[in-house]
């Protein structure tokens, strides 16, 4: 199911997984507003980006997790504490441990923040660029339904239709929390027009029937997904408001 309708909300209790949607793009007020939000293992990790722009997009989409997550946890942003899941996924630690999942992605002007109460979660968004070969991508990494899924596209719909297996695929990817050890043509996802699915996980239909993948539209030319354990469950969508920052100083 594609949902482009995205309301405006403030965060608070969690009761059902939600995909929020933050835009990246901050003053220079906002920016030392974000900034000054973060950890400092987390501002020396934005020290690390060579440029600006990945600079202020870490600290301006780590500074709205720890808004969002604060608003759902019903604390302060700044007392929130993280450790690194087996492969490194980020998780919430001490108090807040194991109170829910959640899993960041960010691309262009675009962030998007899945949490969830019960069950993993992965989102992935991504700047849709001219490519050059799709199609040499898929072939590298997707499986080959999915390759012969692409291969059939008419070639004005092939661009689109990757990067919407490309963020299904990722989202998935994420919320299993594996990391870059798990190939990506272990499974297949559904490629457009097919609605948004995991059809099969290590060859079988009936393992695949544990999660639900949507397709998200979150703005123009960003194509992105998310990936919940379990069948079938709500995903509401939701949006920081366009002065979010603000509430950070």
């Amino acid at each position: 199911m594609t949902v482009t309708s995205w309301p405006i909300a403030e965060p608070g209790p969690l009761r059902e997984p939600t995909v929020w949607r933050i835009d990246l793009t901050l003053d220079e007020i906002w920016r030392h507003a974000c900034l000054a939000a973060l950890s400092e293992d987390e501002r020396a990790r934005a020290a690390r980006f060579l440029r600006l722009e990945d600079r202020d997009r870490y600290a301006a989409s780590h500074a709205a997790l720890r808004h969002i997550l604060a608003g759902a946890l019903g604390t302060d942003p700044g007392l929130l504490r993280f450790r690194s899941g087996a492969a490194g996924k980020p998780e919430l630690d001490g108090p807040w441990r194991d109170r829910l999942a959640f899993n960041l992605s960010h691309s262009g002007r675009i962030g998007l923040i899945g949490l969830s109460p019960a069950g993993r979660i992965g989102v992935d968004v991504e700047l849709t660029r001219p490519l050059s070969d799709c199609l040499g991508l898929a072939r590298s990494h997707f499986s080959r339904a999915e390759i012969a899924a692409l291969e059939a596209q008419p070639p004005a719909d092939r661009q689109a239709a990757f990067y919407a297996c490309w963020t299904r695929k990722e989202a998935f990817v994420k919320a299993l929390g594996a990391g870059l050890s798990f190939p990506l043509n272990r499974f297949v996802v559904a490629v457009p027009p097919e609605p948004a699915a995991l059809v099969s996980l290590d060859g079988s239909a009936q393992a695949a029937r544990g999660w639900s993948l949507q397709h998200l539209d979150p703005a123009p030319d960003h194509v992105g997904a998310v990936a919940i354990q379990g069948e079938g469950p709500a995903c509401l969508l939701r949006s920081l408001d366009a002065d979010w920052s603000t509430n950070l100083a």
